[in-house]
Order: C-alpha cells, then sequence, then structure tokens
C-alpha cells in the first residue's frame, strides 16, 4: 500500500503586514459584503479580484429561496471580472465574511465549486491566483488556488 501525504502552506498575516495594493484588495472584499443578498443564512461574503492590469471586481453571494440557484461570493466576482476582460489573467482574490456578529474571526475558505472555477481560470492563463482569506485576527495568504484543491479535476 502507498501512501499519499498533500499539504497546503499557508502565510498568516496581520493586517499592517499586508502591501498598500493587498489591503487594498482586502478593503474590497470587506465592502463587497455590504451588498450580499443573504436573508436565508444571514452570513454575508464579499470577495474581490485583481486582474493584471491592476483593476479590482467585487461580489459577493446572492441566496435564493432555491438553494441551488444562488451563487458565491467568489464566483460573483471571477465571472463578473472574466465578463468584462476576457482576455486579462486574474492575479488574486481577497475573501471576507461576516455574519449577524460582524466580520469572522477565523477566515472562510471558498467551496469546492469556487475552487474549481477558480484553478479553471488559473489554468487558463497560466497564471497562479493568490489567494487572501481575511479573518480579524488574521490574514491567511496561499500562493496558488491549486494549493486549495491539490486533487483537481482537470481535462
Amino acid at each position: 500500500m502507498d501512501k499519499l501525504t498533500i499539504s497546503c502552506n499557508v502565510t498568516i498575516l496581520a493586517f499592517d503586514e499586508l502591501n498598500d495594493m493587498e489591503k487594498n484588495l482586502v478593503v474590497a472584499a470587506q465592502n463587497a459584503t455590504a451588498n450580499s443578498y443573504s436573508p436565508y443564512s444571514h452570513f454575508s461574503v464579499g470577495a474581490a479580484v485583481r486582474l493584471t492590469d491592476g483593476s479590482v471586481y467585487t461580489g459577493n453571494n446572492q441566496e435564493n429561496a432555491s438553494y441551488p440557484c444562488g451563487l458565491c461570493a467568489e464566483r460573483t466576482a471571477l465571472y463578473y471580472a472574466n465578463a468584462q476582460n476576457p482576455n486579462t489573467p486574474v492575479v488574486s482574490i481577497a475573501i471576507a465574511a461576516k455574519n449577524v456578529d460582524g466580520f469572522l474571526k477565523t477566515p472562510i475558505t471558498p467551496c469546492g465549486a469556487c475552487r474549481q472555477s477558480l484553478l479553471e481560470t488559473e489554468n487558463r492563463f497560466n497564471q497562479k491566483i493568490t489567494v487572501y482569506l481575511y479573518g480579524t485576527e488574521g490574514i491567511y495568504r496561499v500562493d496558488s488556488i491549486a494549493d486549495l484543491l491539490p486533487l483537481q479535476f482537470t481535462l
């Protein structure tokens, strides 16, 4: 029997350890939570993606009474950016979440569908996407979405 060990390197940073571009991306994700449509879960998620040209696009979770019809913040931001700039690679994404008590202490990670969608974009452009996961007690930085989906589905 063989064994496979999979690991992911995560750097934990304080907000003031980020550079200005990183801070702006995280703040854009935080601000995007304000426009979340989450009347069922009361769990607001915001995402912001930065493209190679420096432009930033935001999105937030959009719920629906028919739960499968909703969409996550990460894919909302990603697809909006790709729709407006289909030939410009994404270089980073920041994600922030809050509930009725405010922003979460520990960051949340993208769901499987969002990881796969982000990975498709990373592979499409052959450009790593740096991931910033915001929490009030620390920001997790992951160098590539592939690190969050090590056993990825590809054709």
